[in-house]
């Protein structure tokens, strides 16, 4: 197993790989254009180049103790879903989506870290979008994309960690199906005017087992399908949203820290307005 320092290095050394495509892959060229030149979903999109990510951690990784821990296998008493329950099945420390509806969190927040581990069914079923397909919505509309996209071909734009529909990770870091991922994230909400111009568009860091895939990457707004992202004002703080997409991905392991971007020595003194 190659060293933490050469793992790195190699990850730096191919961030900006991409893989050739010279025929399309799923996805759509009839979509409206986004900004970076790209159709949303664009089929003809190269695909980030995969990464081998090392084994999966043989156990839950352990939330900091300035933390809140969201779910730690126990109960989903954090979230509110159908009913203003979180039906999700729970059994061996995770829970399962159960085609029961999306549940977010009770409590709302801004700027963030958040750890979430979550793993794809095994065997694999599906192909694309139709695989593995889940979500991490904050303020319940800007998504990271869960999916299984390992050896499964889908729209750049959409696979496993990416800002569904805007922009695609730097590379590929999925384990197989069945393994544990994890996802590290911080995210900075959007700043809006008074008159609800965006002054500071949402912004985010992704970790994917360990491999960077975002770096300050700004969100061209709410996620949305088949169309353009158009931001509209909304409050400093919302929910945390997980998607039910009907197939049957686990989650085990949720926490988040929250932070104060504007004051970021209150993060390093951890302490509090």
């Amino acid at each position: 197993m190659p060293s933490p320092l050469s793992r790195a290095a190699l990850v730096l050394g191919c961030s900006t790989a991409l893989l050739a495509q010279d025929q399309p892959g799923p996805g759509y060229t009839d979509t409206p254009m986004l900004p970076t030149g790209w159709h949303v979903h664009d089929a003809m999109r190269p695909r980030p180049v995969a990464v081998d990510p090392g084994p999966a951690p043989a156990a839950p990784i352990p939330a900091p103790k300035d933390a809140i821990v969201l779910f730690d296998g126990k109960n989903l008493d954090a979230f509110t879903g159908r009913d203003d329950k979180a039906q999700w099945r729970i059994e061996g420390g995770f829970a399962a989506v159960n085609r029961t509806g999306d549940i977010q969190t009770r409590a709302e927040f801004g700027d963030c870290q958040l750890h979430v581990e979550w793993a794809t069914p095994s065997p694999a079923k599906g192909e694309s979008q139709g695989r593995g397909n889940s979500g991490i919505f904050f303020f319940g509309r800007y998504e990271v994309q869960v999916l299984d996209s390992f050896e499964n071909p889908t729209y750049a734009d959409g696979q496993a960690a990416a800002l569904y529909g805007q922009t695609p990770p730097l590379v590929n870091a999925c384990r197989p199906p069945g393994e544990w991922q994890t996802y590290d994230i911080v995210f900075r909400a959007p700043r809006f005017a008074d008159d609800g111009a965006v002054r500071e568009p949402a912004r985010i860091t992704v970790i994917h087992n360990g491999i960077l895939v975002h770096h300050d990457q700004a969100y061209m707004g709410p996620t949305a399908h088949r169309s353009l992202p158009k931001y509209v004002k909304h409050a400093a703080k919302g929910p945390i949203r997980l998607q039910d997409h009907g197939d049957p991905v686990r989650y085990r392991n949720i926490w988040i820290r929250e932070l104060d971007l504007d004051r970021p020595e209150l993060v390093r003194q951890g302490t509090k307005k």
